[in-house]
């Protein structure tokens, strides 16, 4: 058993937390407004229709609605919120 601790053993053991970044609601699901869509750093995918962009480059619900992703032309995806449509008739 050593008496003393190893050479650097101090200087180990730190660690960032991490910051739980990714796609939080996938393509077909229903969502809320002020859901959160996708935590992101820089724009890999974009803002599409009823989606905000905030300021950590965050995409979020504006509306509820089912989600969408697409690809556009030059590569970028596009998440855009549909809106629901009542099919209940009223008699």
């Amino acid at each position: 058993m050593a008496h003393k601790k190893g050479s650097g053993s101090t200087k180990n053991g730190r660690d960032s937390n991490s910051q739980r970044l990714g796609v939080k609601k996938y393509g077909g699901q229903q969502i809320k407004v002020g859901n959160i869509i996708v935590r992101q750093r820089g724009t890999k995918f974009k803002p599409g229709n009823n989606v905000k962009l905030a300021r950590d480059d965050t995409l979020l619900a504006l509306s509820d609605g089912i989600l969408i992703f697409k690809k556009t032309k030059k590569g970028n995806t596009t998440i855009s919120i549909t809106q629901k449509t009542n099919n209940t008739h009223k008699n």
